[in-house]
């Protein structure tokens, strides 16, 4: 029904008239100048400035544009509030009397995006109003633009997972741990977020969440090792080399023998915008975990079905009850070891790996 029936209808007219007053005012100044009186002609270009080009109320002109991702859609609509109020009358209707359903009152709002903001998939999307941003010919290159931006409350609120009265504090629950697995969660944490909001234009205001990070993990650091924060700093700070140049992190090293050690960072993500970044990570939970035995099976480096000690690697299952699978007839040597341990990683050599991925019995050395 929207792109059959509102969309032709909401949509009408080529482009936009000229605003009279606008090119009268350039006029004003292009004649001024030719008179040789430049302040008269800058003050006439001044205030013409802060003027649309275009005519924004032009009833020949609407433009109506859709975007849905699962239940939750979004619409961009260049008209008055009257019209934009009937499109949303007659959507509800459409569902009310098709599907039975119904538009959630909270979340079905219209909001002028040059005063406001419209929030979709935790974003919100303005249309930009900014007369001082100009080119090398002083033409606004900003204005009616649309940007997508990361609301200020999503900051804070993932800054005070680690903050209390305002200060940065440690995590009790990453204690247990050892000092490589806390590193990586802190920067699993922190880069998920970047990641996601690599398209905002906004994804600078970030620059506040590292420093709260990076002090709560000296600080979860510092508890473990009974030591104070400054010594902590000292140890794990470094320097290391991005396309964007040299950035400031912390680093935590694991030698092994015989294989490049295990390096985990805390920071060093660029907050610079891209435009065409890809949205792989996922925001990860922050909660309580488990002890993790993985590095120290890692260091091992042995597999633990045939004791292989050469090109080791992890296979992961999503989690346990996959391994107990309806309808499967004799379990394979690797899901018997990893459901009596209860774990949802196995540390093998890459032939078990190949073989488990095929459906073939691996070389099997351990017995559950």
């Amino acid at each position: 029904m929207l792109e059959r029936e509102l969309l032709p209808a909401y949509t009408r007219g080529q482009e936009r008239p000229k605003n009279p007053a606008y090119f009268a005012l350039m006029t004003k100044a292009d004649k001024r100048r030719k008179q040789g009186k430049r302040q008269e002609a800058a003050a006439c270009t001044k205030e013409a400035q802060r003027l649309p080009t275009v005519d924004p109320y032009d009833p020949a002109y609407r433009r109506l544009h859709y975007i849905r991702y699962a239940d939750d859609g979004l619409l961009g609509f260049v008209g008055p509030k009257e019209e934009a109020a009937e499109i949303t009358g007659c959507r509800r209707a459409v569902l009310r009397e098709t599907l039975k359903l119904a538009l959630s009152q909270e979340k079905t709002l219209i909001t002028h995006a040059t005063t406001g903001a419209a929030r979709f998939l935790g974003s919100e999307l303005v249309t930009q109003q900014v007369d001082e941003k100009r080119d090398q010919a002083g033409h606004r290159t900003l204005n009616g633009h649309i940007g997508l931006r990361m609301p200020n409350e999503v900051v804070e609120r993932k800054r005070a997972q680690y903050r209390r009265a305002g200060k940065a504090i440690p995590r009790p629950e990453l204690l247990f741990n050892a000092d490589y697995t806390r590193v990586t969660q802190y920067q699993t944490e922190y880069r998920g977020l970047v990641q996601y909001d690599l398209l905002a234009q906004t994804v600078a205001w970030l620059w506040r969440r590292p420093w709260v990070m990076q002090t709560s993990l000296l600080k979860t650091l510092a508890s473990q090792h009974k030591a104070s924060v400054q010594p902590m700093l000292q140890k794990h700070r470094t320097t290391i080399p991005t396309p964007y140049g040299s950035m400031r992190c912390l680093a935590v090293g694991v030698e092994r023998e015989g294989h490049k050690p295990l390096v985990a960072r805390c920071g060093g993500i660029s907050l610079r915008r891209q435009r065409e970044a890809l949205l792989l990570d996922r925001d990860p939970p922050h909660g309580v975990f488990r002890r993790n035995e993985l590095i120290t099976r890692l260091l091992a480096g042995a597999g633990e079905l045939c004791g292989a000690t050469e090109d080791c690697e992890v296979h992961h299952v999503r989690k346990l009850a996959d391994l107990q699978q309806k309808g499967r007839g004799e379990k394979p040597p690797w899901v018997r070891v990893m459901a009596s341990r209860r774990r949802k990683t196995l540390v093998v050599c890459r032939r078990c790996h190949e073989a488990i991925h095929a459906g073939r019995p691996p070389h099997q050395r351990v017995s559950a």
